[in-house]
């Protein structure tokens, strides 16, 4: 992949992950709000999900967010290096197809992980 084109896709997915982030901290900062004024039996809500659950879930979220972002900076690290593109097992090429689909593909398609 072009190292244009390449920067280009990161920074987008950089952005959109840095909004999604923002987006949740400020749904984890108001359940956090709401539930410290609540005498709400957080065991028992009658809404369905406890406070907890939500709690829990925006902040797996949240964290998902920044290690996307993490993978993003190293994606930035490895085309400063001149080794963007480049399968970190074997050495070959990463298809451009992967790239285009996964932009902080570390891997060739034969040494992907369920953890990409």
């Amino acid at each position: 992949m072009e190292t244009a084109r390449a920067i280009a896709r990161l920074d987008l997915e950089r952005a959109s992950a840095q909004d999604l982030l923002a987006a949740l901290t400020r749904d984890f900062t108001g359940i956090i709000e709401a539930s410290a004024d609540s005498n709400a039996d957080d065991e028992h809500d009658p809404e369905g999900a406890t406070i907890a659950f939500e709690r829990s879930q925006v902040s797996a979220m949240i964290e998902q967010a920044r290690h996307r972002l993490a993978e993003i900076a190293a994606a930035h690290l490895r085309i400063d290096a001149g080794t963007y593109g480049t399968c970190e097992i074997c050495g070959t090429q990463i298809p451009e197809a992967r790239l285009d689909a996964r932009p902080t593909a570390r891997t060739c398609v034969t040494h992907t992980t369920r953890q990409e």
